[in-house]
């Protein structure tokens, strides 16, 4: 059974930091793409920075350097270094692990979730 467990989330003041851990289990992540992803209060869930297999990181524009996505194989893990946060990083933060194996095989896997609420 293949489980991703988020954590490392919690309530922090504007401007400070949270790293986010994301532990995989029942499945080797070196041959899946990660994700982070979030999802506000009333807001479609969004993508926010992805890590490839080789280690080729992306992010979106709203966490462009303030957040560093990092992966260790080793320890089936990927990580969210959170920095400069602002109040509308307030969201649910979820790991995904996705690997496309060829035409109509994808394989997709999520954890449950951590919640990040940035307020003074």
């Amino acid at each position: 059974q293949v489980q991703l467990v988020e954590s490392g989330g919690g309530l922090v003041q504007p401007g400070g930091s949270l790293r986010l851990s994301c532990v995989a289990s029942g499945v080797d992540i070196s041959g899946y793409v990660m994700y982070w992803y979030r999802q506000a209060p009333g807001k479609q869930r969004e993508q926010v920075a992805r890590v490839t297999r080789s280690g080729y990181e992306t992010y979106e524009d709203f966490v462009q350097g303030r957040f560093v996505i990092s992966r260790d194989n080793a320890e089936n893990s990927v990580f969210l270094q959170m920095n400069k946060l602002k109040p509308e990083d307030t969201a649910v933060y979820y790991c995904n692990a996705n690997r496309i194996a060829g035409v109509g095989a994808e394989f997709d896997y999520w954890g449950r979730g951590t919640q990040v609420t940035v307020s003074s």
